[in-house]
């Protein structure tokens, strides 16, 4: 199964991208992961990501797409993949099924998470992210826990969860996602998960729709 994983800062994301991974046998791929593997490895592509990742640049277009390319034609891939953070506009999209169309691959399901805005609000100003393994947690939930369950790291807010700049960056995400929302609409892939609810619960919604198309 080939699909993309999509959500807001605050809908859980991150959680069921981790359920989908312990439930299926497909890699989960993030644009950070992918740069990072690239880098490491010293690939033509992923020196000319460092060179802008170096200079605090964005990474264009041309050179994320030729590393999601090498990275979608990796072995591991050939069952399937799970895509999170890529893609993220329309022209990242519309490259994407290319890429895709040589490989004889297609997006068989995008998956997006919605959470009233709210919500994501109340989630993201109440969250605090291990500084160790990066594992996030709620205010809601700890009570009086200090320290990460997973590792037992220090506990800590992050500086863009915090106040106007977390709305800022709400804003920005369901503006530049409208689009791309639409894009796989009209593509008859899109299915929107109501991520409202507990993580067991959005997750059999989630197997529910995998199950068809595995």
């Amino acid at each position: 199964m080939n699909i993309v994983l999509m959500g807001p800062p605050g809908a859980g994301k991150g959680t069921q991208a981790d359920l989908i991974k312990a439930n299926y046998p497909i890699p989960h791929i993030s644009t950070g992961d992918m740069f990072r593997e690239a880098v490491k490895n010293e690939t033509e592509l992923g020196l000319k990501a460092k060179s802008f990742m170096d200079e605090g640049k964005l990474v264009p277009d041309e050179v994320t797409i030729g590393i999601v390319k090498e990275r979608l034609a990796q072995p591991d891939c050939a069952e399937g993949f799970m895509l999170d953070g890529f893609p993220r506009t329309t022209l990242q999209a519309e490259a994407l099924d290319q890429v895709l169309s040589d490989l004889n691959k297609k997006i068989e399901s995008v998956i997006n998470i919605f959470v009233p805005r709210e919500v994501l609000l109340q989630r993201i100003l109440g969250r605090v992210t291990c500084n160790y393994c990066k594992t996030v947690y709620n205010l809601r939930f700890l009570k009086d826990q200090q320290t990460c369950a997973k590792c037992g790291g220090e506990l800590g807010f992050r500086s863009d969860d915090r106040g106007e700049i977390a709305k800022t960056r709400l804003e920005v995400y369901l503006e530049q996602t409208l689009p791309l929302l639409q894009y796989y609409q009209e593509r008859h892939v899109l299915n929107s998960i109501d991520g409202n609810r507990e993580a067991d619960e959005v997750f059999a919604d989630i197997k529910e729709l995998l199950e068809k198309i595995k």
